[in-house]
């Protein structure tokens, strides 16, 4: 299992070459739920390019998986990485259906935040929502992320250019649950 952190029901362990059928399932099965809000990798080409984007230095990648059937439920994401003076990071995330709702990608959040703010000594980890997507919203609120602000155009998803809103929690405003 090699689980980074451990909850009640999930695990957080490092995506693998192996997981590249179930997570490409998994995505395929999950289209309609991440549209348009993402555009999680679908084919094995996809797959091998994200798994490569995770063995860069300045990125971790976390599959959610549960308990008690090894099941990957989610996926979080640190990208841009920065010790120094920043030491902070950009979290990116999404469920798979069937486990969407059922508080597991909650559970997985709250194993990302002690793995960031207890083992890579980060201070703050940002996330970028698109305006309507109110799961991901209540996601990040119930967590204890602040509204930061409003970015027009901020990131490309779907080849387009995507309004956004920003999400922030320091390890000061971090409260483990």
């Amino acid at each position: 299992m090699r689980a980074i952190e451990v909850g009640k029901r999930v695990y957080l362990r490092a995506p693998r070459e192996t997981d590249g059928d179930e997570f490409v399932r998994a995505a395929r099965a999950s289209r309609k739920l991440h549209r348009p809000w993402i555009y999680a990798p679908e084919t094995a080409r996809q797959f091998d390019a994200y798994l490569a984007r995770c063995r860069m230095q300045s990125e971790r990648c976390f599959l959610v998986c549960r308990r008690d059937d090894d099941a990957i439920a989610g996926v979080f994401n640190l990208s841009q990485i920065s010790y120094g003076f920043f030491q902070s990071a950009y979290l990116g995330y999404y469920a798979f259906e069937p486990h969407a709702g059922q508080g597991l990608i909650s559970e997985g959040l709250d194993l990302v935040l002690r793995h960031s703010f207890r083992r890579l000594k980060l201070h703050r980890l940002e996330a970028n929502i698109q305006p309507g997507n109110d799961a991901s919203r209540r996601l990040v609120e119930r967590a204890g992320f602040g509204y930061e602000g409003y970015s027009p155009r901020y990131l490309k998803i779907g080849g387009r250019w995507r309004d956004h809103e920003r999400w922030a929690i320091t390890r000061e405003d971090w409260r483990p649950r």
